[in-house]
């Protein structure tokens, strides 16, 4: 692991990196990525130090996710305000190395505040007071991003007027300096993520931003550096913030979806513990941070208070949508068969991602562009509205407003699915249209990864699995009613086992199995018992009582 401290460090190492002159120390260039093959996928963990469970587990999916995982340590001065923390925010650099070299990060990013913004004597100066006195000092001395008003001046941004500037400021460099391709943020902070998504899009960073789950202690209290301000009592006494916002869950899950009535519930629930100082509870819509009057497709439920002088902030997402099922798994376990018979079952839609890029396809045909023109087919790509519709006996595929079910599947197009579809642009196109999917909810789908990329808020995660002997077996037997060459056994067991690595090791989607999916071994299951074991679970977890229920929250 390396610690660089200035600008001209990092960067001449990250080109080093990229050009293949130097190795990332005891990681090998193997890890997957969505990027293309050769090319070191680079992924960044903005942090201000002193690290715990919640930012290593945003190294962990950076480390799955990239090659090359870098870590910025630094307490920036412009996201600070008056009478704040800066000075006292706790600084412990040695400590956050040792967990960053055990946690298998690359780089470290350290800078000063003179190395970070100081260009000039009179910057210079300025630097040195926010290091030595306040941050009171004057920010025009400084170019600053200035994200959408109506994004800052709720939630935090009523008590921290400038801090969201200063984090999209910071961020903006950052991401400049290090030029990742994808950066990792927390969702304790909602409001800073949906500010930075809006950055990127806004700007058209070449950046993806990831947003990773809330990490809690035993007890529910959300992970953060400033909960070793608390004393003891106040420790015990904080966890009454998520159990405030657990209370009106299970108002929403009961169908409550009005603000007022949700916020109440808070409230009555923070009333047990008068210690602590409700600064605001609100209802807002999670991407945009406009309040909302009641849920319709999904709400984010805010919530900052103080206990003594220690300011805690946490949230949570109320989904107003029918569930999603994401099924995973390696090829030759059944998902096509079973998802289809899954989503018949409970009358969810089945969302053909085969479809989708057969319907691309007939698209870039139609258009005359060449199949390996792939600049020319992120033009068409990027353009084109997918529609899937239908039931699993018979799905709809329209493009640009033209029904072309029947036209997907002719010759020609089964022909060249392969080379259209091997195109990162089209798989990275693809996915927002099947998130967008994600937000009306009631679907199921299969794949490597989608309950890790495409859909990680999914109710249902299932790994569809089986013994490469017994995949062996089943294809065997596929190839006899196809009155193909017969393979051997040994051959087929061979040819799956390299098929699995290959996945699990590919580029673009790779096989990953979700932290929270239910894994289903299939080697001894029928096709009818692993689709009645999904159903089982679908209405356990959507509903306790069997039955399933809509709307569902997480």
């Amino acid at each position: 692991m390396r610690l660089f401290k200035t600008v001209a460090g990092l960067r001449c190492y990250l080109k080093q990196l990229r050009s293949g002159q130097v190795q990332a120390a005891e990681q090998e260039i193997t890890s997957p990525s969505c990027y293309p093959l050769g090319e070191v996928s680079v992924g960044l963990v903005p942090t201000m130090g002193a690290l715990h469970a919640g930012h290593l587990s945003l190294i962990q999916q950076a480390r799955q996710d990239n090659n090359v995982v870098v870590v910025s340590i630094f307490v920036n001065p412009l996201q600070f305000g008056p009478n704040e923390d800066f000075q006292q925010y706790p600084r412990s650099l040695e400590h956050d190395r040792l967990l960053c070299n055990q946690a298998g990060v690359d780089v470290i990013f350290a800078p000063s505040v003179e190395q970070l913004y100081a260009k000039d004597k009179d910057q210079n100066d300025k630097a040195q007071e926010w290091e030595t006195e306040s941050v009171n000092s004057s920010r025009d001395a400084f170019t600053q991003v200035v994200p959408p008003q109506s994004m800052m001046s709720i939630l935090c941004g009523c008590s921290r007027p400038t801090h969201f500037q200063g984090v999209a400021t910071v961020v903006t460099k950052l991401l400049n300096i290090v030029q990742p391709h994808r950066a990792y943020f927390g969702q304790k902070d909602a409001q800073q993520v949906a500010i930075l998504r809006r950055l990127v899009a806004d700007l058209n960073l070449p950046v993806e931003l990831v947003a990773c789950p809330i990490v809690r202690e035993a007890d529910g209290l959300a992970l953060s550096s400033r909960n070793q301000y608390l004393s003891p009592e106040q420790r015990l006494q904080a966890t009454i913030l998520q159990r405030s916002l657990q209370q009106a869950e299970r108002a929403f899950y009961t169908g409550q979806r009005q603000r007022e009535a949700l916020l109440n519930v808070v409230k009555n629930k923070l009333a047990d513990c008068p210690t602590v100082q409700l600064e605001y509870i609100e209802l807002v819509h999670p991407d945009t941070m406009l309040p909302l009057s009641q849920v319709e497709e999904a709400g984010l439920l805010a919530i900052a208070a103080r206990l003594g002088s220690t300011r805690l902030i946490d949230n949570m997402m109320l989904y107003n949508r029918q569930p999603i099922v994401a099924i995973d798994g390696p090829a030759g376990a059944g998902k096509s068969t079973v998802v289809r018979q899954v989503a018949q079952t409970l009358g969810l839609l089945y969302l053909d991602t085969g479809a989708m890029y057969r319907a691309i396809t007939w698209l870039v045909l139609q258009s005359g562009v060449p199949v390996d023109d792939e600049a020319g087919i992120a033009e068409l790509v990027s353009q084109c509205q997918i529609d899937i519709s239908g039931n699993p006996a018979m799905t709809r595929v329209a493009i640009n407003g033209e029904d072309i079910t029947t036209e997907i599947r002719s010759l020609q197009v089964t022909e060249q699915v392969s080379a259209v579809s091997a195109q990162a642009v089209v798989r990275h196109e693809l996915v927002k249209r099947q998130k967008a999917y994600g937000r009306r909810g009631g679907i199921v789908m299969d794949g490597r990864d989608i309950g890790t990329c495409v859909f990680p808020d999914a109710e249902l995660k299932i790994f569809l699995t089986a013994s490469v002997q017994e995949r062996a077996r089943r294809r065997q037997q596929d190839l006899r009613k196809q009155g193909q060459a017969e393979m051997s056994l040994a051959d087929l067991e061979q040819a799956i086992y390299e098929r699995d690595l290959k996945d699990s090791t590919r580029q673009i989607a790779p096989l990953r199995k979700a932290v929270d999916a239910i894994e289903i071994q299939t080697d001894d299951l029928t096709i009818d018992a692993v689709v009645n074991q999904i159903v089982q679970l679908y209405r356990k977890r959507v509903s306790p009582s069997g039955e399933p229920a809509s709307p569902v929250v997480r």
